[in-house]
């Protein structure tokens, strides 16, 4: 299953993806979303200072006045 990168505030999203089966690597640090498939972000300091620093490949889902399930719905579509 995929390995989805979840912002730590966003726990009932992690908590979704877990039972929906992929592999949710809380981010913390810029590094763990290295080889995640998939980013999910709640968007509120979003690109704050202009950086352009890449740390994964994969999609990035602004979580921001989404549900769990159309996060999940999101990622499903994404991958």
């Amino acid at each position: 299953m995929a390995k989805v990168g979840v912002e730590q505030s966003l726990t009932n999203i992690q908590q979704a993806l877990k039972e929906k089966g992929y592999d949710v690597v809380e981010l913390k640090h810029e590094a763990d979303a290295q080889n995640c498939d998939c980013c999910v972000i709640t968007g509120l300091d979003s690109n704050m200072m202009g950086m352009q620093d890449t740390f994964t490949k994969g999609s990035v889902i602004d979580a921001n006045g989404m549900s769990a399930d159309e996060v999940c719905q999101q990622v499903e579509s994404r991958l």
